[in-house]
């Protein structure tokens, strides 16, 4: 597998980029061509433009064998695209998980881990999901659980920022999730920790005003229309360096992806950390004139695809 990871060179380990998701309708016209050659498939268009991709789907629901088979042959175009995937909800947000449930995950992911396509799994824990006792032994056992895949932890909460949390993922060789939220409370605060071979990096934006927000009438897409601009991006290129150089690779996902700024900051923290220009979706270039000051010369035109491919649906 070792000759699959290279993606940004230098001497410590691999940092790749890339967006959390790839199946928004309001990427259209945006990211994606308004008219899509025969054939277009999402995943396959992105790994033209990154060496990651984490997937959101297995966070709903258990991946599906057949759909993960496809996404592999999807991105063979790319021999550095690794994916990650969330693992599903059921494991974070309700403890009554069965031994089908976890079955039911690893058919789809172990189809990833086969092909050597799968970077990590990420368990994701809500807000509410405090620093207490009874967390802490059950955060254990899931770990513990899925012990067997290169695992990682985002954690929201402010309590788990401590010694004690950096020492128990260690333990399970986890690592620790680190994000970039709107401080509300005791929201977990902007870090650079690495906890195992492995580093892990979100960045979901700054909506202080629709993070919490509960009114219904608010559409769900709020509170990921951010975009970072390159002033805020600095201290995470400082934060993305320093993990790298205690990990074999990290992972770097941007998650503000209404409107396709997700992309847009992801190709933006890859030209920084390489200091080249990058191919940039021409749709994009459009839309976002601030792309010009890192996109290559030439536009990157998609190229064609099989079809009848099932796309990643929430």
């Amino acid at each position: 597998m070792a000759g699959m990871r290279k993606t940004i060179d230098k001497s410590q380990g691999i940092v790749r980029v890339g967006p959390a998701g790839w199946s928004y309708s309001d990427w259209n016209g945006y990211v994606y061509p308004s008219r899509r050659p025969k054939g277009f498939h999402e995943a396959a268009y992105l790994a033209e433009f990154f060496d990651t991709i984490e997937i959101n789907t297995s966070f709903y629901r258990p991946l599906r064998p057949d759909h993960a088979a496809i996404w592999v042959e999807r991105v063979s175009r790319n021999p550095r695209f690794l994916f990650t995937a969330k693992l599903w909800q059921r494991f974070t947000h309700d403890p009554a998980a069965t031994k089908e449930d976890e079955q039911s995950v690893r058919d789809g992911f172990d189809v990833l881990r086969k092909a050597n396509r799968l970077g990590s799994v990420l368990l994701q824990f809500p807000f509410s999901f405090h620093s207490t006792d009874e967390n802490k032994k059950y955060l254990r056992q899931v770990l513990a659980r899925f012990s067997d895949y290169p695992l990682s932890v985002e954690l929201r909460h402010g309590s788990w920022q401590t010694q004690t949390t950096l020492d128990l993922l260690r333990k399970y060789r986890a690592a620790f999730c680190n994000i970039d939220q709107p401080i509300i409370g005791r929201s977990l605060q902007p870090s650079a920790e690495a906890t195992s071979s492995v580093g892990y990096v979100r960045l979901h934006g700054r909506r202080y005003d629709s993070w919490f927000d509960d009114d219904p009438t608010t559409p769900s897409h709020e509170r990921y229309n951010y975009l970072y601009s390159v002033e805020e991006l600095a201290p995470w290129v400082d934060r993305i360096r320093s993990i790298d150089e205690r990990t074999e690779e990290t992972y770097v996902i941007t998650n503000n992806h209404y409107l396709g700024k997700a992309v847009v900051n992801a190709l933006q923290l890859i030209s920084i950390l390489k200091g080249t220009p990058v191919r940039v979706p021409e749709p994009l270039r459009q839309h976002y004139p601030e792309l010009e000051k890192i996109a290559n010369e030439m536009p990157a035109e998609p190229i064609l695809f099989p079809m009848g491919l099932p796309t990643e649906k929430k």
